[in-house]
């Protein structure tokens, strides 16, 4: 498998981890949305940080919806993820170049913005959805992630989640990872990690080394230390279709879906999440309003 997310528990159940190469992934994002170099990398953190966070925190059928809006120039990030590996995912303004910031690295905390909030709406099967919600620490990404398990799910947490994006603008490399403290770790075993959190490189410099998701879990915590638990399979994947765009015509007016068929005599909808196209005729726009 080319893209995988690998489940683990350490230090006898003291930590969960994650980690994950989400390469082509993020590539797919990149070539549907046709995101430049800071909205490639902020849309590609969500979509990552998203798919480990839906793997953490949901089973079965649950879903998850992540909404982040700080006030900067890609606007408004949505993502979608799910227990079984897929996640899809769009921002309001793909064409979001900047310059470097002070580390010489993408400046999506700029791109972002630090003005807003991260919510994150979970559909459990229940009456109703249940929705989180936390002020962005910084912007970039993993930081808000980890302030919103720490906040909103009362997990400590850290993330970190990293994009390498091509002067053409292509994915040369993403993924990240997912560490959760579990109740009763050892105070000890908790500062070890905070020190190696801090001397560990970008998940991306370790993916452009050749490093694996298996190899960041080993350097965070020690071989002997990590226990895998699953290996699966992770991918952009949509779930639009041109039934669901036919009820959403059905579901305007009478009157509405009647100018459509007289002033343009068809209509082509188009799926945010993928960019996936679909065309209905005026007989089929005809049927469509014969039903209403």
């Amino acid at each position: 498998m080319s893209d995988y997310l690998l489940k683990s528990v350490v230090d006898d159940g003291q930590f969960r981890a994650y980690a994950v190469d989400a390469t082509e992934l993020v590539r797919e994002a990149q070539q549907r949305h046709d995101t430049w170099s800071a909205a490639s990398a902020a849309l590609g953190r969500t979509l990552i940080a998203t798919l480990m966070l839906s793997s953490s925190v949901l089973k079965g059928d649950d879903t998850l919806t992540v909404r982040i809006n700080g006030g900067g120039p890609v606007g408004g990030i949505v993502a979608d993820g799910n227990a079984n590996g897929t996640v899809k995912g769009y921002l309001q303004n793909p064409h979001v170049n900047l310059p470097l910031n002070k580390r010489h690295k993408i400046d999506v905390a700029k791109a972002v913005g630090v003005e807003g909030s991260l919510s994150v709406t979970k559909d459990l099967g229940l009456d109703k959805p249940y929705t989180g919600q936390v002020p962005l620490a910084s912007g970039e990404i993993g930081d808000d992630f980890t302030y919103y398990l720490a906040q909103s799910e009362q997990i400590p947490s850290a993330v970190g989640v990293s994009v390498f994006v091509n002067d053409d603008n292509s994915i040369k490399v993403a993924g990240g990872f997912l560490v959760q403290v579990m109740p009763g770790a050892k105070d000890e075993a908790i500062s070890h990690l905070e020190k190696r959190l801090k001397e560990v490189p970008m998940v991306s410099e370790l993916l452009l080394d050749g490093q694996k998701p298996e190899d960041m879990l080993n350097l965070l915590f020690g071989q002997e230390n990590v226990k895998i638990l699953d290996k699966m399979p992770v991918s952009f994947k949509c779930d639009c279709s041109k039934d669901q765009f036919s009820q959403a015509l059905a579901s305007i007016s009478k009157k509405q879906l009647q100018e459509i068929i007289n002033e343009d005599h068809h209509a082509e909808t188009v799926c945010n999440f993928c960019k996936n196209k679909y065309e209905f005729s005026e007989d089929e726009l005809k049927v469509i309003l014969a039903k209403m």
